[in-house]
């Protein structure tokens, strides 16, 4: 064990053995491991207490739920679309997740605070995006069921630091992703290998926060040589949050579709968010299942069509439409 360990790590490692509830006992694990200096000296042991840890949280929850046994990483879907933050530690996950939803993930200034995913509800114009903060990626040890959750993802955003190694941090990031068969969608041409998950995936350059930044990202953006999406933030100022998440709604590849009762007005505060390119019988799905044999025809009001015009089935929706569905 090293021998360079502050004094507030002993403190922390009594508390730790004293208690006797697994819940109370994870708590002080991890302020036990938060005293640890980060270096190569320290990285078994932090690499160790990151397992121990993950053992008492799964057996706090078991406690908590009687018998039956749920993972901390199984998360239902919810809203219109998962997007799944990934990155290495102390990038800004938390701090994003905390600015854009209404959730409270732990957001501190020493790595790994971040233990167990916490998801929250992102509003974009009228599209309601479930975005989950995730443990850091961490070349040590990750628990597998973290992968599970990145592959239920319908968009990875990837966050890097850019005024810390932002090349390293986007190297081990897709490199982890990669060795657990998830990779890039735009990249799938480059990976032969059938068993591949290719997800859309979009790169949050964080700490992005004035002008002088800005050309730190453009100079990164010259010297990347992985021809992936991006967008500068600051999660601390808010900076480019509104680029993020219009950006994110173009990567998703989503329109809204508004309905319309026959012989009621739309209902422009509820849009039904469906992939670009669908048609009428892809909406009439989307509303309700028995709608699709009943369907006789639509009529809609938006782009390429006189307002209140009778189409098809196979006619083509645009974001925006409103659609009188008859049946």
């Amino acid at each position: 064990m090293p021998t360079n360990l502050p004094p507030e790590y002993h403190e922390a490692e009594k508390r730790y053995k004293e208690s006797k509830d697994p819940k109370e006992k994870a708590k002080f694990l991890e302020e036990l491991i938060g005293t640890i200096p980060k270096h190569k000296g320290t990285d078994k042991l932090r690499a160790s207490l990151r397992q121990k840890l993950s053992r008492l949280k799964t057996a706090a929850q078991s406690k908590k739920g009687g018998s039956k046994q749920e993972s901390l990483f199984h998360i239902e879907k919810e809203g219109d679309g998962r997007i799944v933050i990934v990155g290495c530690a102390n990038v800004g996950k938390s701090s994003l997740v905390n600015l854009v939803t209404h959730a409270n993930p732990e957001i501190s200034d020493y790595p790994f605070s971040t233990w167990t995913p916490t998801p929250g509800m992102m509003d974009c114009d009228n599209i309601h995006l479930q975005i989950i903060d995730t443990p850091p990626i961490n070349r040590d040890y990750i628990e597998p069921e973290f992968f599970d959750l990145v592959r239920t993802a319908d968009l990875i955003l990837l966050m890097i630091d850019l005024q810390d190694f932002p090349f390293q941090q986007l190297e081990i990031s897709l490199k982890t992703l990669a060795d657990h068969k998830i990779i890039p969608f735009r990249l799938k041409k480059q990976y032969p290998d059938k068993n591949i998950i290719p997800i859309t995936t979009l790169i949050a350059v964080n700490k992005d926060d004035d002008h002088k930044s800005d050309e730190d990202y453009k100079a990164l953006c010259e010297l990347m040589e992985i021809e992936l999406p991006s967008v500068p933030i600051s999660a601390k100022s808010g900076r480019n949050i509104d680029a993020l998440k219009q950006k994110i709604i173009s990567e998703l590849n989503v329109i809204r579709i508004y309905s319309k009762p026959p012989g009621k007005p739309p209902e422009l505060g509820k849009p039904f968010v469906i992939k670009a390119g669908s048609n009428v019988e892809d909406f009439a799905v989307k509303v309700h299942h028995d709608f699709v044999e009943k369907l006789k025809t639509a009529r809609v009001w938006g782009k390429g069509v006189h307002n209140g015009q009778m189409v098809g089935r196979d006619h083509t929706l645009f974001d925006g439409d409103i659609v009188e569905l008859h049946i």
